[in-house]
């Protein structure tokens, strides 16, 4: 993980979600830009955490640097990025990523799928690179890395999708222009490069 990354992470999710935009993940054989992310937080009843800590979200509490990934409606395994201190459940979904390098390792795992859908949709973006609940509380570093630098472009902020609490949040961060992203963003707010600067 560099620098930068490890100064995003440790940031709260909300502050983190956006400046993630533009970074890179990428496992052993394969690597994709993040395009598209949501934030948790344990007032948010949306969350995991919500509830408090459990066996199930123990990793959403490690704190900033490792990786939580559970499984969404006993189906697909969904990738986030621990943010902010240890015993604080919080985290960032990676919705969506703009495929890099291994392309063809991640259409295997995709079983075909056209590039601009390779990697779009939280579950896809797991399957794609690889990661199940065997990752679950690992470090950055250990199977997946981060790097790269926030984006330059304009962010879009919009209301969440995929859940039924606090739909309306404005917690869902997309790169603007982007056909990476798992689907459209109405977007309620943008962000600039300036705003978007590593704290």
């Amino acid at each position: 993980m560099t620098h930068s990354g490890a100064q995003i992470l440790s940031l709260g999710a909300l502050e983190a979600a956006p400046r993630l935009i533009g970074m890179v993940l990428s496992t052993p054989d394969a690597s994709g830009r993040i395009v598209e992310t949501e934030a948790y937080t344990e007032d948010d009843p949306a969350s995991h955490s919500y509830r408090g800590q459990r066996t199930s979200n123990a990793a959403m509490f490690l704190g900033a640097g490792h990786i939580y990934v559970y499984r969404s409606y006993g189906v697909h395994w969904c990738l986030n990025l621990v943010t902010g201190e240890a015993g604080v459940g919080e985290a960032v979904l990676i919705r969506a990523l703009e495929p890099l390098t291994g392309i063809e390792a991640m259409s295997r795992r995709r079983k075909g799928a056209n590039l601009k859908r390779l990697c779009a949709g939280p579950g896809n973006v797991a399957l794609a690179l690889g990661l199940d609940g065997s990752h679950s509380g690992s470090r950055l570093g250990e199977h997946l890395a981060l790097s790269g630098e926030t984006t330059q472009q304009e962010v879009c902020v919009g209301q969440r999708v995929g859940i039924s609490a606090a739909v309306d949040w404005p917690r869902r961060f997309a790169l603007s222009g982007s056909r990476h992203v798992s689907r459209s963003i109405r977007a309620v707010a943008t962000l600039t490069s300036v705003e978007l600067s590593p704290k």
